[in-house]
């Protein structure tokens, strides 16, 4: 079998995916809970983050935005270390992680990474949407 080529990786007869030559790091985009997510392959490991939720606008009538922000505050401090989260200039709250991986990648390391961080995730998205910080039904993009 040859090196076939699979939208930013070549895959090789023996199943590790290598980047190819593109303009940023080969990706790829998933959902979770209806949330955009992404996990970069990169030289030095696995990038992931996901766009874990929004604050609310003005707009929305009974939103608490004070305790929004307040939840998003504490937020970084409870995340596993090696996590940060940033409030996005549209309000998005991302949460982002690096993970260690055998490069060159194959597709099961690649998934069992993104898989495991959004299972790690969970918890923090359930907090984040009973303090009023919920992810709008509907927005991810992918």
């Amino acid at each position: 079998m040859e090196t076939i080529t699979l939208g930013p990786f070549a895959v090789r007869p023996d199943g590790a995916l290598e980047p190819r030559r593109t303009e940023g790091p080969p990706a790829l985009a998933f959902a979770w809970r209806g949330r955009t997510c992404r996990a970069e392959l990169e030289p030095e490991g696995l990038r992931i983050s996901a766009d874990a939720a929004r604050i609310p606008s003005t707009a929305d009538p009974g939103a608490d935005r004070r305790r929004a922000f307040a939840a998003l505050e504490t937020l970084p401090r409870h995340l596993p270390q090696g996590w940060r989260a940033r409030l996005m200039p549209d309000h998005r709250v991302r949460v982002e992680a690096a993970r260690t991986i055998a490069i060159p990648a194959n597709a099961t390391s690649l998934v069992t990474a993104m898989v495991r961080f959004v299972l790690e995730l969970d918890p923090y998205l359930d907090t984040l949407e009973a303090e009023g910080v919920a992810w709008t039904s509907g927005t991810a993009k992918i």
